[in-house]
């Protein structure tokens, strides 16, 4: 019998399989034991694992999505066991908040920071979309982190405007104000209105064309004092912004402000009685007071 001899690689001095492509020979590399050790030890292990964990998709019409293994072991049934005891932790806290007046959550420094962390949570799914991360704000939507206010800033206040809203036709305790839409409607002509932009300006600080702002003062008495106030420093239980300073809600230019005067800007805001609860109400009341610009 003549003996087999193994074909060698020249260059290598490896073995090769007796496999040619193109006149590129295999070696017969093969793979280190202990490559293959942990490769068969993988295959041990998943097999152990289908039998104590979830693993194999069920057959159709078994009524379930996998096999549940020996453990029966349920991330979701594990996920909804902490939700839950973190719900009965946070009804605990909110009950007392719930107990407690907004001046007492103020000056109970636990109970303040419950309500400071769930209000800061209930901002961010239900107020930052208009206001703002950090109630930072928006043209046409009021910045909450300084001290100019519309409505009333104090706690109560603010409780007030999150439970009714402003402008909410479907509650009538709704913060509400109506400016007249004066060009829109007819009330006054675009010569008056434009002297009337004239006289904000001038009321605000800006250059304004005193001529025109002189013709419009007794448009401005007639027509705006009523809510603005004869010194134009607003009047916040009309919701009236003061407009003698710098602070603008639709833009201070004069083209803004020719089309708040042409159009009115009377801007709703949800009233959250009902879509929120009283807990998470009164955490957003102090959350919002203690952005920079609650007042006492």
């Amino acid at each position: 019998m003549t003996e087999h001899k193994p074909d060698i690689d020249e260059l290598s001095g490896v073995e090769t399989t007796g496999h040619t492509w193109d006149g590129i020979q295999e070696l017969n590399n093969p793979l280190p034991r202990w490559w293959l050790y942990v490769f068969y030890g993988t295959i041990v292990w998943a097999v152990i694992y289908m039998i104590f964990m979830p693993a194999i998709p069920a057959l159709p019409g078994t009524g379930m999505t996998n096999t549940p293994g020996i453990r029966s072991h349920s991330d979701r049934a594990l996920v909804a066991e902490e939700v839950g005891k973190l719900n009965a932790e946070r009804a605990a806290a909110s009950s007392q908040l719930l107990d407690a007046s907004l001046e007492e959550i103020e000056t109970d420094m636990n109970l303040q920071q419950f309500a400071l962390a769930m209000g800061e949570s209930a901002f961010g799914d239900n107020c930052a979309t208009c206001h703002g991360a950090g109630g930072r704000g928006a043209k046409g939507y009021p910045m909450l982190a300084d001290d100019i206010w519309i409505w009333d800033g104090t706690l109560a206040g603010i409780e007030t405007t999150l439970r009714h809203g402003i402008r909410h036709l479907e509650d009538p305790a709704t913060r509400n104000s109506a400016m007249p839409a004066f060009g829109r409607d007819g009330l006054l002509t675009a010569k008056e209105i434009d002297d009337l932009v004239q006289y904000v300006v001038k009321v605000s600080g800006g250059t304004a064309d005193m001529s025109a702002a002189n013709r419009a003062a007794p448009v401005f008495a007639q027509q705006c004092v009523s809510c603005h106030g004869a010194d134009a420093k607003g009047n916040r239980s009309l919701g009236a912004p003061n407009l003698t300073d710098s602070e603008w809600l639709f833009g201070g230019e004069p083209r803004d402000i020719q089309q708040t005067i042409y159009n009115a800007r009377n801007a709703h805001m949800p009233a959250w009685q009902g879509r929120l609860d009283d807990a998470t109400i009164k955490a957003l009341a102090v959350y919002v007071h203690s952005l920079g610009g609650g007042e006492k």
